[in-house]
Formats: C-alpha cells, structure tokens, sequence
C-alpha cells in the first residue's frame, strides 16, 4: 500500500509511472475476478435486514459475490441488454443492490435512482436513459418502492421488463412466514413484464459469462445528480472511472483485512465507488445495516454495537450522521475502529472534536462528486488533517483554481478564491451529462471540470471549499457567499446545521435570509440568532435580513442541506407578503420547480381581481408567476 501522509507522498505515486501504464484490469468485471483469485473465501459482502446486532444477517464471498454478479450479468443479456442498453435499479440497501450495479455495468450500462423520489421524477430518469429494464422491490410492509416503481414505469413505456427483489428471504421464523400475508396489493398500470428476481438469476450460468465483453473503455453508468439543484441531471461515468477510484481506495487506504461500515445508499456515488469499487480492488469486506442505512429504524440506537459486532475498521459518513451519533452514548467497544471517512457536505470543526473525544477516532473529509466519477481530495489517514478542509488532491487528480475573465481563464494564487476546476481518470472530457447542452462551457480550456464548488488551495496543497459559484447571493450586484452567513451561525454552540441562501428583494434582488436546525433539546430565540450573525459576520450586507427557525431542515438522501426547498420557501414568503401589503385577494398555492423557468410561483385568487393589478404588484421581482 502506497504511503499517503503529505502532498510529496502524493506526488511520489504519480512519479513511479503515468496512470496509463498501470496494470490496471481493463473493466469491472476483471477487477472483481482478480479480487475472487487472490481472496475467493474472505468475506465480501454483509447485509442485515434488522438493526438489531444480534439478528440475522447474510455474508457472500468473493467466491458467491463473483458467481451472483456472473449469473445476473447473463441474465441482463438475455434479456436483450447489450453495452449500449440500460438497466436501472430502484433499490434500497441489501446484498442485491451491489450485485445488481457491477452485473448492469458488465452486461451494459447501470443506472441506480434514489427510491425516495416521487413516481413522475423516476419515470423522468428512466426516460432520460432510455432504461430497458428495471429491477425494484417486490411489495414488502413498510415499503411504497414497488408501487412507486408500477407507476413510474407506467409512465416510461421504454421499460420493458421490471424484475423483483423480495426482501422476504432476509427474514427468518414467524416474520418470515407472516410477510405472504402483510405484503401489500400491487396495482399495475404498465404493460411491463414483471419477472421474480432470485429465479430468474438462479436458471443462469454462474460460473462465466455467456458473453465478450467489448475491448477498450465505454460508458457503463449513468448517475444521476441528487445534488442541491433541482431537477435531476444524468452524469455518464465510464470503466476506467470506476477502476479509478477502486484503485485509490486498495492503493492508499484498504486491504483485504479491512471491513468497511457503508449506511448510505448504493444509488448514490459515494457508496458506489469509493466504498463498493474500493472493496472490489482491496478484497475489503462492505457492511450494510438495513435496507435504509443511517435511515433504518434503530440504527442509531444500535450503531455502536454494529460496529462491534462487524469488528469495522472504517466508518463511511456524513455530517449529519455524525451529529445523530453524538447524540448518543458510545456503548459498545469500538476499538477496531480506525478512520471515519465523512464527505457529501462540510464538517463543522465542533462535531470533529465531538466524535474524536467520544471515539478516540479521528475523521477524515474527503470531496468527490457525481460528474468526475466521485473522487477528488482526501484528508490523508495517516498524516496531517486539516479539519474544514477536504484534503490533498488525491493522485493523477489535477486541481487548479480558476476565475474566469473575459480574456479567459485566470490561475487563482495560493488561498485565492475561485472555481474548483478538475481533470482525473474519473472525468469524461467533454460529455460528462448525457444531455449534450448540458455540457455547454461545463470545461475550462477544453479539459479541466468546472464543478460549479468555490474553493482554494493552501500553502500546503490542501483543497479548502467555500462555497457553490450557483449558491451565490447577489444583493444588488455584490456577490455574497452563503457560506460566510452558514460559518457564523454555525458557531452559535444551540446551532446544528444551517442553510442561508437569497431571498427575492423588490430593491436589490435578493437578500441573503437563514434557515436554521438547533440542536436536539435547544431553545433559542431569533433575536438572539440575529445578533449573534450581526456579531460574527463582518461584511455588512451579507447579515440576513430574515432568519428562521425549522424543526428540520430539508436534505437530501446523503445529508446535504437541499437549497431548493428552502428557495420555495423563502419565494412563498416574499410574494405573499408583498401581495398581502397591496391588499390583493391573492396567494401564493406552492412553488414549483420548472426545467426551463427555474421555480415558478402558482398563485390562486381568493376573490375577483384583475391579472393586471397582480402583475404590477409583483413585476417588481424577477420572479415568473402564473396565476390560475
């Protein structure tokens, strides 16, 4: 294993030999059966359905892992999928779920989608990709995933063949025999053809493909953007990508003796490649707890002896996982343990000194994201962390910090603020979104990702993110990052998590307001919070003119603060206020995002009133409307 403590160490890796004469297994599939013959017997894979440490739970070997993915492989070729066909998976967690996601980008293309979506946005995604077959749940209690996914594909006609999982064989005793009768009716509107999933594998050959897989590199994923924007875009990851990040995690952090504790979900790139390929490159063994990871009913409560009982050596995070889990007394013996590895959103250095005085274990941030395969930067595990920054660039990841100009792109200096541009083995020049618009001025010089992150690097080569160039509040013409307002608040200490974004303004077009999440039990007033800001945050037109307590505020599935929520809300308020004043007889009903208008204000009339008097009223914004 390569050592990784300093940007030399880094620097090191690279020099051995350019990334392209590695011996590196030409696909995911080679990958897999080189880790079955070096490790055949070690454990690869472990899933628990319950939260209970001491309820059943099922293991597979490199030996049964490489077998299921085998069989399932040749089952989506018969099924009519070639390199360029789609297979979608609409999943939570169990040992399915990663099986399903390297035999799809075997036989053809994977394209896992977050089950918490609604029916229209996954029929959206399935659409997009032209998916030809989607694998989801069979109708389990406690679960809406299979009936979601009847109505998603009955509006995504392409899907041609759904196949089930049931969770039911997770399940031992009475559960298991009462699930025949408690499993909920299926109403299905697709002309689909549904197929049981275990059967279908189980008539398969497992012991090699049925098929060639095609020579040279292609796309084999299509992930789409949970993000904090909106409408979901498609990002095309290929072979090499993931072999990329499969190889950082066995070259400089797993081996085979390594377990590794993953909660989060396996539609989400964190999980799939830093975790899963990493496993499949070291011989490392991947734990889930329950279908919905940190979501599980009793996970928190059991966490600890999960760890225990895994004997896990890595803790795959987010902040807001971490905040749940100081909120609770460490109550088993977690001495195996020796990183956590947090990233999908900033780590306040409180909730890092927390963790570390409770577990005697440190975290390291690291930063990845969706379009450049995952892997970016990490916090190296055995030298200096930097608590608030994301790390060393990891290697043949190049990282310049750019500020466009009209004359062109301009190198940012050491701790000078600018767009976080990358070029790695993870990124596709050029094509990284299927949408091919979507591509648009998305490079820098033809070749460096533009990932929309404000950031900067420091003297010692780690990478620092300060904010999103979209997130940007713009108060008439000054450019205020939110980040600044979320940093203040955050160090109020009844302050859990933040989201400050800009509120329309009939003056200057926007005004920076917060959301605010207090920590478990705290009461704290705004006025309090309002002069807390005044006081921590010294440019004067960035303190919120609003700030607002919630009960929670809204995230998406991986823990991220989702700002498109919190614009709805922040445009429901503002419109109905100015309406209110005018004294017209109109509301606001919702706000709707919009593909090409952004979000769109609805409005209903409470009374007669003319289109004209509420156009003047709320012309004053730039803001589209409609009025029913």
């Amino acid at each position: 294993m390569a050592n990784f403590a300093t940007a030399a160490d880094r620097n090191a890796v690279e020099a051995e030999m350019p990334y392209e004469q590695r011996d590196l297994p030409n696909s995911v599939y080679q990958m897999l059966s080189r880790t079955r013959e070096l490790y055949p017997d070690r454990p690869a894979i472990s899933f628990q359905l319950l939260s209970d440490p001491k309820s059943k739970s099922r293991t597979l070997t490199w030996n049964d892992l490489h077998g299921r993915v085998t069989e399932t492989a040749n089952l989506f070729r018969s099924l009519g999928i070639g390199p360029n066909d789609v297979v979608a998976y609409l999943l939570p967690n169990a040992v399915e779920t990663p099986v399903i996601l390297l035999a799809a980008a075997t036989a053809g293309i994977v394209n896992p989608i977050n089950p918490l979506l609604d029916a229209e946005q996954i029929a959206g995604i399935l659409r997009e990709t032209g998916a030809k077959v989607l694998v989801t749940l069979k109708p389990f209690p406690k679960s809406d995933v299979a009936q979601k996914a009847a109505d998603a594909v009955a509006l995504a006609p392409n899907v041609k063949t759904v196949l089930q999982v049931d969770l039911r064989s997770y399940l031992g005793g009475l559960k298991r025999l009462a699930i025949p009768f408690l499993r909920p009716k299926l109403n299905i509107t697709n002309s689909a053809k549904y197929l049981d999933f275990e059967a279908a594998t189980s008539a398969q050959r497992h012991n090699r493909l049925n098929f060639e897989e095609p020579e040279g590199d292609r796309v084999s994923a299509y992930f789409h953007t949970g993000g904090t924007t909106g409408t979901p875009k498609v990002a095309q990851h290929k072979q090499s990508g993931m072999i990329y990040n499969g190889w950082l995690g066995s070259t400089l952090l797993f081996n085979e003796q390594d377990v590794l504790m993953c909660p989060l979900p396996m539609f989400h790139v964190f999980a799939a490649y830093p975790v899963l390929m990493s496993c499949v490159a070291s011989g490392a063994q991947l734990v889930m707890p329950t279908p919905a990871g940190y979501r599980g009913e009793g996970v928190f409560a059991n966490f600890w002896k999960l760890i225990e009982r895994w004997e896990a050596t890595f803790l795959i995070t987010v902040p807001t996982a971490i905040s749940a889990l100081m909120n609770r007394p460490v109550d088993a013996d977690v001495s195996s343990l020796k990183t956590a590895i947090s990233g999908s959103a900033p780590l306040p250095i409180e909730l890092y000194n927390r963790f570390k005085a409770a577990t005697g274990v440190e975290i390291s941030e690291g930063y990845g994201l969706t379009e450049a395969t995952c892997l970016v930067s990490c916090n190296p595990i055995n030298g200096m962390k930097k608590v608030g920054s994301v790390g060393l660039p990891l290697p043949y990841t190049h990282v310049r910090i750019l500020r466009r100009t009209p004359e062109g792109y301009h190198e940012c200096a050491t701790d000078e603020i600018g767009e976080i541009c990358i070029a790695s083995p993870g990124v596709f020049e050029g094509s990284t979104y299927t949408e091919p618009d979507k591509n648009h001025e998305l490079f820098a010089e033809n070749r460096f990702l533009r990932t929309g992150d404000l950031g900067r690097l420091d003297s010692d080569g780690y990478l620092w993110i300060t904010g999103r160039a979209k997130d940007l509040i713009i108060r008439g013409g000054h450019n205020i990052d939110p980040a600044m307002i979320e940093d203040a608040l955050l160090s109020h200490p009844k302050v859990a998590f933040v989201g400050a974004i800009g509120q329309p303004d009939s003056f200057a077009g926007e005004l920076p307001c917060a959301y605010v999440e207090l920590v478990p039990g705290a009461v704290v007033s705004i006025d309090e919070l309002t002069r807390h800001a005044r006081d921590h945050i010294h440019e004067r037109a960035a303190i919120p003119k609003h700030i607002e307590i919630m009960t929670e505020l809204p995230k998406t599935a991986v823990g991220k603060i989702f700002k498109p929520d919190l614009r709805k809300l922040a445009i429901q308020r503002v419109l109905t206020a100015a309406l209110a004043k005018a004294g017209i007889p109109v509301e606001v009903a919702e706000v709707v995002e919009d593909k090409k208008r952004g979000l769109v204000a609805k409005l209903v009339r409470k009374s007669q009133v003319e289109d004209a008097v509420v156009a003047e009223c709320l012309g004053q914004f730039t803001l589209p409307w409609d009025l029913a």
